[in-house]
Formats: structure tokens, sequence, C-alpha cells
């Protein structure tokens, strides 16, 4: 499926900025069982982010879809605020 630009309506994640901050991108695991999908990015892209929160945690899903399969990788569990926190510099190239 492809889907045209001026269908988006989630947003899009801004190019790296020349210093932004790398970060550590981990297997998934169990990290909350009741968490869910709070903020992602469009699925236009071949890699979509996205906000996952519950019991006060958070952390971020990173998947890139290669040829019908999935890439999945998740940062470590934080407090909510800073998980929104590196989320907003996620989507404004502030960090990959």
């Amino acid at each position: 499926m492809v889907i045209l630009s001026d269908e988006c309506v989630s947003p899009h994640v801004a190019m790296a900025q020349r210093d932004h901050v790398r970060l550590e991108w981990l297997r998934p695991y169990q990290a909350l069982e009741r968490a869910r999908p709070v903020a992602w990015t469009c699925f236009c892209r071949a890699t979509v982010y996205e906000l996952l929160e519950g019991a006060g945690r958070a952390f971020l899903r990173r998947t890139v879809q290669l040829d019908g399969k999935h890439e999945i990788h998740e940062t470590s569990v934080r407090p909510i605020n800073e998980a929104r926190t590196i989320w907003t510099a996620l989507l404004t190239g502030r960090t990959r």
C-alpha cells in the first residue's frame, strides 16, 4: 500500500541533526505487559517509531519494515516524562 504525503496524518521524524544523540536500541523484551502506544510516526516510511506507556513508565519502539519482515528494537524503560522528552527529541532530529 502506498500512502501519499498529503494523506499522512501522523508526524514524520526530522532528519538527524549534526550533533544528534544516539539512542541505545535493544531487542524487545517484556518490559511492560500493559504498555500501550500513545504516539507514533507515519507508516508511510520504512521505519516507524512508537512511544509506549504503562504503569507510570514508558519506552520507545522502532520498527523497520523490510521486504515483508519487521525488525523491532526498543529503548530501555524510563519514567514517562523522560521518555516523552526523548520522543520530542526524536521527532525533531536531536536524537536517533
